[in-house]
């Protein structure tokens, strides 16, 4: 214990001093799902049973997407190592990182997991958050011009075609938006998506994305910043809701409804505080932590799109940033095995913008 605390006093302060993604910073955010990628145990299945035939190990079930704890942290944790890779060729333990995830993507694993979740009864397994998920390492597997990278998203690409195949299925029939603020928020569930759509230049998955999120949303008005967060948020349900609307509308059309919205976006004095966790050892209430993250990233992404009027937010994004940047490194598995990859992604929409 004495050399894990000694371990993070050392680390820690270089996260504080700089929010710039820096090779030191890489290295070790890549330990986190470098540990868990092939970490069988413990683990939490979304599972529906038929009959006992199906009951088996997670591994068996789900030969790619096993480790670290459930299916969708899994998925985006490999997101996170092939964007650390893309992002930073001399990453430490490249050539492990490369022959795990190569392991984990391997054809036939990847065929497995289709027949998994090709099942009639599994037609909702991890929708659409773990959906989002597999779009986005998608794409960021098609963007990574490295041998090994291609090999993986073409063995990838019949998961993330039936995938695309449940989206343009399931969004007529989604009557209600989902606004809640974790795994089922519609938001959320559709951002990733549209960002691969417009990747693929897919324009009937954009044209069902793009028809449903203004069905959903567009007469939403005045959205309850002063709700959030509820107690065990990671997404925030006005924010998300902003995200997706920011992509699929007409950047005159956008404005104007962001400011029926979310008026309070517009005031240059606009403050919200981070959320706060009472105890990271539980793995519910440590998902705020993931919010500050999220939080952070959907508003870098809107003042990079709209400088003029939204750099004044600037600050209250890096204050979310960085209130839980040094918990990602507190040695807790109940953060460790997801928040790595809500930090990368927060880092990544800003260095994207600024």
């Amino acid at each position: 214990m004495k050399n894990i605390s000694l371990l993070l006093l050392l680390i820690i302060p270089s996260f504080l001093i700089s929010q710039e993604l820096t090779l030191q910073q890489a290295n070790h955010l890549a330990t986190l799902p470098i540990k868990c990628l092939q970490q069988e145990y413990p683990n939490k299945l979304g599972q529906m049973l038929i009959d006992s035939t199906e009951i088996q190990s997670p591994k068996q079930l789900h030969p790619a997407f096993y480790g670290c704890f459930d299916w969708h942290s899994s998925v985006h944790g490999h997101w996170s190592l092939v964007y650390l890779l893309k992002k930073f060729p001399a990453l430490d333990k490249r050539e492990e990182i490369i022959r795990k995830l190569q392991i984990n993507l391997s054809k036939e694993n990847i065929q497995k997991e289709l027949a998994y979740l090709s099942k009639n009864h599994e037609k909702s397994f991890e929708r659409t958050y773990g959906w989002n998920w597999v779009l986005k390492l998608q794409l960021e597997l098609d963007t990574f011009n490295a041998p090994f990278a291609k090999e993986m998203a073409a063995n990838l690409k019949p998961l993330s075609d039936l995938i695309v195949e449940r989206y343009i299925e399931f969004l007529p029939k989604l009557l209600y938006p989902i606004r809640m603020g974790m795994h089922p928020n519609t938001g959320f569930g559709l951002t990733f998506a549209w960002d691969y759509a417009v990747h693929t230049n897919n324009e009937v998955f954009k044209k069902s994305i793009r028809e449903n999120a203004i069905r959903l949303f567009q007469n939403d008005t005045g959205c309850p910043f002063n709700w959030e967060p509820s107690g065990t948020d990671f997404l925030s349900p006005c924010l998300e809701e902003m995200a997706i609307m920011q992509r699929v509308m007409p950047e005159k059309d956008f404005l104007a409804w962001l400011h029926k919205f979310a008026p309070q976006l517009f005031n240059k004095k606009f403050d919200w505080e981070p959320a706060k966790v009472s105890d990271r050892t539980d793995g519910h209430l440590v998902h705020l932590d993931g919010l500050n993250f999220s939080r952070a990233w959907n508003l870098y992404h809107l003042i990079r799109q709209y400088p003029k009027q939204f750099s004044h937010l600037k600050a209250l994004a890096d204050k979310h940033f960085q209130f839980s940047l040094p918990s990602v490194v507190d040695g807790n598995y109940e953060g460790e095995h997801w928040l790595a990859t809500f930090a990368l992604h927060a880092f990544e929409e800003k260095e994207n913008g600024f």
